[in-house]
């Protein structure tokens, strides 16, 4: 049988957008992925469907496999003839053991590529404000590891080389902090030498604390600093109060849920976390579509109709791919003009490669789009609204009101995701910042999921809404929103929240 062939892939230091090209396009081409605890898990998001992922991490005092093991499943499943991917946090040839995997590999005459990752040694201490190097403080650098092979009865580190170069990196030292310390002073390093330690580096619970060899075990003792942390030591630190980008986004440290779809919630939370939130997604509904016989027979008398009004995304897409299914093209909307409810509707259905001839000004509501229908004269025209089982009827209503013939055609609906219960709980313990609601039914569903609990519980939370409709479903509840977007779109509700923050912040 022909053998595969296996990528060593680094993954970076965390945080996802720092994975290198080479290495998404190999994930995306992949047959196993097999990945460690460093790697994020939002990179499985670009494996193939139907590729195998398998979790080999390793963490302190919990190896899911040993180095042998992990070795021999990689041989075993590149000698089925696939396409491998090993996924290793930071990059594979730094600290990575990627060296014993490659040696096995050539051992057993499989083909491999080594594609580099972002260390972590550099990327950190960036993202903490602190170069490594600097030509005003210093332009030697060592990246030592913090933890030596176990079984060793003497190290080979040499601190009193150590110590006599300008910036220390050590990956994986936290539990060694003490010892890396007092070895240092006790070659020569001065008790005064800046230090930070950081965790979680590049992401958004990234914390760090600071101080110099003689009191930094205690600083990092009162920030409770556990690992994954790095450790930088040198005059370079002190650059950190000046430099520190990454913690002073707006966002910075915030735990926020977004109760959204997981196909929506993605993009939600993309551009919070890019504003430095640390983001949950935990779906509270699930979209369903509901095609049946009428939908079909709508398709073959689709050119009696005047216009087509599409009021979410979801509408949109479902819409079209039943249309598709069926072996259809844009050709069979004939002269029906295009209306949507807003720009993130706009954008949808641009992708289709069609572009709307009517949306709302400003309000993106189906008041707002009623308002633009106000303009034109409607009477007797035919309209389709396909929709949401369970949507609102001040469209329909108001369009019939102004002479129109409408026809309402529910192609989906919206259920109570109730598989996010127990996540949902277990974030709620974490006691998060804000949940963000971009529906009248993420907020219904939201109670839904959580009606066991105190509603004492929801005391210290912020709410976020997208807009009116939505903030008057939580009045109902009894929440007043916190926050309610300007512009009724995730733009909109995503300036908002900045907004709250910074004004707190002033």
């Amino acid at each position: 049988m022909k053998k595969g062939k296996v990528y060593l892939i680094g993954a970076g230091p965390g945080d996802p957008g720092l994975i290198t090209l080479k290495a998404k396009k190999i994930l995306e081409e992949a047959d196993v992925v097999i990945y460690d605890y460093l790697a994020n898990p939002k990179f499985l998001d670009f494996c193939k469907k139907d590729a195998e992922k398998i979790y080999v991490g390793k963490k302190a005092g919990q190896h899911t496999l040993s180095q042998e093991e992990i070795n021999h499943l990689i041989v075993k499943k590149a000698k089925e003839g696939k396409k491998i991917a090993r996924l290793k946090g930071g990059d594979p040839f730094l600290f990575g053991r990627g060296g014993e995997e490659a040696e096995e590999l050539v051992k057993e005459g499989i083909s491999f590529e080594v594609i580099p990752g972002i260390t972590s040694a550099i990327a950190v201490p960036a993202y903490a404000g602190i170069p490594v190097t600097h030509r005003d403080y210093t332009s030697t650098l060592a990246i030592i590891t913090g933890h030596e092979a176990e079984g060793k009865e003497e190290s080979k580190i040499n601190f009193a080389a150590l110590s006599k170069i300008g910036t220390l990196v050590f990956l994986m030292g936290i539990k060694n902090l003490s010892y890396i310390v007092e070895k240092l002073i006790k070659n020569g390093k001065s008790s005064d030498t800046p230090v930070a330690v950081i965790q979680w580096g590049t992401l958004p619970n990234q914390k760090t604390a600071c101080g110099t060899l003689k009191n930094i075990v205690e600083e990092v003792e009162k920030k409770d600093i556990k690992a994954p942390a790095i450790i930088v030591i040198g005059e370079v630190v002190k650059l950190r109060d000046k430099l520190n980008w990454f913690e002073n986004k707006p966002l910075y440290g915030k735990k926020i849920v977004i109760t959204r779809t997981r196909e929506q919630a993605s993009k939600l939370a993309e551009k919070l976390e890019e504003l430095g939130a640390l983001c949950y997604e935990i779906p509270t509904i699930k979209i369903e579509p509901v095609i049946d016989q009428n939908f079909y027979k709508i398709l073959e008398n689709l050119s009696q109709y005047h216009w087509i009004i599409f009021t979410s995304q979801n509408t949109v897409k479902i819409f079209f791919q039943e249309l598709w299914k069926l072996g259809k093209d844009l050709r069979i909307l004939g002269k029906a003009k295009i209306a949507v409810i807003g720009k993130a509707t706009q954008k949808t259905l641009e992708e289709f490669k069609i572009k709307p001839d009517l949306m709302p000004e400003d309000e993106f509501t189906q008041e707002g789009l009623v308002s633009a229908f106000s303009k034109i004269e409607i009477k007797d025209k035919f309209i389709l609204i396909p929709r949401a089982k369970n949507a609102r009827d001040v469209l329909p209503e108001k369009l019939k009101e102004m002479g129109a013939n409408v026809k309402i055609l529910p192609i989906y609906e919206t259920r109570v995701c109730y598989e996010s219960k127990q996540e949902l709980d277990e974030i709620l313990k974490e006691k998060p910042d804000m949940i963000i609601f971009t529906s009248s039914s993420t907020v219904k569903n939201f109670f839904e999921l959580c009606k066991e609990i105190k509603r004492d519980s929801f005391k210290d939370l912020i709410f976020a809404s997208i807009g009116p409709v939505t903030s008057q479903t939580l009045r109902d509840f009894g929440f007043e929103p916190h926050i309610e977007a300007k512009e009724y779109t995730i733009d909109g509700l995503v300036e908002a929240i900045k907004n709250f923050y910074e004004k707190q912040r002033r």
